[in-house]
């Protein structure tokens, strides 16, 4: 077979694959829609949004970027602090690491004393993985101290998981885990705190229960917390909250169908790489991809 027969079968696949993507879904994005189908599609995200609550990422991450009063309260109750002052919050916050895997925190807060807070919404019991709270704690401390810093100048660290059911299983609404000296029974007191709240306990005759209900609540009017369901309330029926959160779902779509288009491309260059009888430039403009990320690719696979 000449490199002319690979070339036009090449074509012929692609060709086939951009069908393939259009029947998904995974070829166009909304900007391209008919007016029906963007209204239509509105109405849909209307729907959608009437039913998300505190505990669905993305409604939580709108809410409560630069809400300080929320996280005031959540973390107020949660840890039963009531002097608890937050300085400042921001949701989706990435965390480089140079030598392994970057960390999105949720909700980033920290207080007028220094203390640092993560504050994690997880669905899905593997998401709130023992490890990755261990992860997200190191990751932190990472960040917190500069070059030169004294390890005593390290603020306290919270990881927080806020678990739709309860992972640990010991029937308990919380559950806060230190370092303690196992010989004597003291705290170790290294100023690492880990937090789980288990979200499946809605007792209303508790704060932290009235919070949990709060979490799982899709109507502002059910909720207990006045600063919860004002938020809420200004997302699923104010003009602008309800346009916001549109938009967000508009550019989750976009997101989606553009990670799908690469990673169907990066498998088709993957195919042609095994073949081993094109360029990486010929690769890189069959599958779409820049020609940095084909050599990628094709570089040995090193274990760390």
């Amino acid at each position: 077979m000449t490199r002319e027969d690979i070339l036009r079968q090449m074509a012929a696949l692609q060709t086939q694959l951009d069908e393939l993507d259009k029947v998904q879904g995974l070829a166009y994005v909304s900007t391209s829609l008919t007016e029906d189908e963007k209204d239509k599609q509105h109405q849909e995200d209307l729907q959608r949004l009437r039913g998300l609550r505190l505990i669905d990422d993305d409604f939580m991450n709108a809410c409560f970027d630069g809400f300080t009063e929320g996280a005031e309260l959540l973390l107020r109750i949660i840890l039963n602090k009531p002097d608890i002052r937050v300085k400042s919050v921001k949701t989706q916050r990435r965390m480089k690491n140079l030598l392994g895997r970057d960390i999105c925190l949720d909700i980033d807060a920290d207080d007028e004393t220094g203390k640092e807070y993560n504050i994690e919404v997880q669905r899905v019991d593997k998401g709130a993985d023992r490890k990755r709270a261990r992860y997200h704690s190191s990751i932190l401390d990472v960040h917190l101290l500069q070059p030169g810093d004294d390890f005593s100048n390290l603020p306290d660290t919270f990881v927080i998981f806020i678990t739709e059911n309860d992972v640990i299983g010991d029937g308990l609404p919380l559950y806060t885990i230190d370092r303690q000296i196992t010989n004597t029974g003291k705290l170790f007191d290294d100023g690492e705190h880990i937090v789980y709240v288990n979200g499946a306990d809605k007792d209303a005759s508790t704060a932290l229960g009235k919070l949990m209900h709060d979490f799982f609540c899709t109507d502002p009017d059910d909720m207990h917390y006045k600063e919860l369901a004002d938020k809420v309330r200004y997302f699923k029926e104010d003009e602008k909250g309800v346009a916001a959160m549109c938009k967000v779902m508009e550019d989750m779509r976009n997101e989606s169908a553009k990670t799908a288009v690469e990673k169907r491309n990066i498998e088709f260059a993957n195919t042609l790489l095994k073949l081993g009888k094109l360029t990486v430039e010929e690769i890189a403009t069959s599958a779409g991809l820049t020609i940095d990320r084909v050599r990628e690719l094709a570089a040995p696979k090193t274990a760390r």
